[in-house]
Parts: structure tokens; sequence; C-alpha cells
């Protein structure tokens, strides 16, 4: 049980870390052998696996809020056992060239090992994404 609650914590600052664009933080909360797999179909190639830590913020998360501005609103928290939790919630952000507004639902299955978040699998609505960055005019996407 005190793997699952340090896990809650972990999980915590990583949203807060996210919110915040904090490189450092967000590199200190996963493990060195983090795995990532981000929804087939986002703009701009986003989806797709990332392999480590580093990728998964140079490749990933840095554009996609230099692109977006965009965050994850976690709502709920399911903890599946001492070494998973799944996050439910909603990514909202502004793309900052258009100013469409992004509102798109998400589950997050995170996996941890030794205190740190060692994988994540993303599932989003990845048409609202790609109507965020690529549509024409509408406010909300």
């Amino acid at each position: 049980m005190a793997d699952a609650a340090n896990n809650l914590v972990v999980t915590e600052r990583f949203y807060a870390a996210l919110a915040a664009a904090d490189a450092r933080a967000l590199l200190e909360l996963l493990d060195p052998s983090f795995h990532a797999e981000l929804t087939e179909g986002l703009p701009e190639g986003w989806g797709g696996v990332y392999t480590t830590a580093r990728d998964m913020l140079d490749r990933g998360w840095g554009p996609i809020f230099r692109v977006l501005g965009s965050r994850p609103v976690p709502e709920e928290y399911l903890a599946c056992g001492p070494d998973r939790i799944v996050v439910l919630g909603r990514y909202q952000g502004r793309h900052r060239r258009t100013g469409r507004l992004l509102d798109a639902t998400f589950a997050h299955v995170l996996g941890f090992a030794g205190g740190r978040i060692r994988s994540l699998r993303q599932i989003t609505d990845s048409a609202r994404w790609r109507d965020c960055v690529m549509g024409d005019g509408e406010e909300t996407c």
C-alpha cells in the first residue's frame, strides 16, 4: 500500500510539473527507462512511441507546449494495483498562433518502478487535436 500511496504523490507532482512546463522536475519524476505511447493520429507527428524521458521532452511535450500551450488537467485517479494508475481528465489549451481552444478528454495509464514513472500510455481524441492545429476558423476544438 505504501508504493501505491507514493505513486499517487508522484502522479500529482507529475501533473503539476506538466502544468508548469518544468522540464527539470519532469526528468526527476521519470524513470531513466521511461517509455511513452501517444495516440496515433495526433497532428505534427506527435503520436507514436517515445523511448526516453529526454525524447518525450524534445519531440513530444516541448513541441506540443510551444504550439498549443496545452496541459492535461486530471479529474480522477484510479489506482490499478501497486504499480499502475489510470488518470482521467481533459487537455486544455490554446493554439498560440490562431487562438483556437483545445478541449479534449484523455486517459493516461501510468506505470511505476522504483518510485518514478516508468511508462505512460495516452488515449485521447486525436481528431480534436487535429482540428485545433489544422482547423479553419473554429473557436473551440
